[in-house]
């Protein structure tokens, strides 16, 4: 409270207000271009961060209920139910996988072998599947990068032009106190710290989907090679 009444005080007595607020008002219109760029790339990797977390939260959630019951629906030969719960599971990236391997030996499924040709198929669009869900999960995270990496140049800019504003401060005032060039010095040091707030979690969620990502492409590649070597024993028998 004590420390809230010196702030008033000082407001009153003319002193400058250093909060973000102000020192957004009073920034020239160059800064305020630059900070609202910044704005606008942080508001898309938080939109990004936020759709791509929800997309991989149902993925993993929809695959660890739907990997049990296919495997003991293929024990059993139960084509037509395994189908039918990967066309339910459709946030699943191994139901993509096991949905489109299975639509090439659906009708053999009451054959007693599976043909080689058919085989070859179910692999060919078990890769296919692989690359299309690999995009779709992918998608927006490149942005993350590039506005990473971008942001802290964003920043620099706005410090830049904040710098230029405290010199040419100091040249129409013709004095050096510090009151001179503290507006100049604020937008600086505001526009680089936004830089560094909308880079740094950019980054951190671009390799933690990363990371993901290359976990899934794993999980989907072993389903794909375990549904060619399940076809093949049953082209075996």
């Amino acid at each position: 409270m004590f420390r809230y009444a010196l702030n008033l005080a000082g407001q009153s007595l003319g002193e400058p207000n250093f909060g973000w607020v102000n020192i957004v008002k009073n920034s020239g219109v160059e800064a305020q271009m630059v900070l609202a760029v910044l704005a606008l790339m942080s508001c898309w990797s938080l939109g990004v961060i936020f759709d791509r977390w929800l997309a991989f939260r149902s993925a993993r959630a929809e695959s660890r209920v739907l990997a049990p019951l296919v495997a003991t629906w293929l024990r059993d030969r139960n084509v037509s139910e395994v189908i039918k719960i990967c066309q339910e599971s459709r946030k699943s990236h191994l139901a993509k996988v096991i949905l489109a391997s299975f639509k090439e030996v659906q009708p053999y499924s009451d054959a007693s072998e599976v043909p080689t040709k058919a085989i070859r198929s179910s692999k060919r669009a078990g890769a296919r599947a692989i690359a299309l869900t690999q995009a779709e999960l992918k998608r927006g995270i490149s942005s993350l990068a590039t506005i990473g990496s971008t942001a802290p140049f964003v920043g620099l800019l706005g410090t830049v032009i904040g710098i230029v504003n405290a010199f040419q401060g100091m040249s129409v005032a013709q004095t050096t106190g510090l009151s001179t060039v503290a507006k100049g010095i604020s937008e600086a040091l505001a526009a680089t710290a936004m830089g560094l707030f909308v880079a740094l979690p950019a980054v951190w969620m671009f390799n933690y989907l990363n990371s993901k990502l290359e976990r899934f492409t794993v999980e989907m590649d072993n389903s794909a090679a375990e549904l060619s070597d399940y076809f093949t024993k049953q082209a075996g028998r």
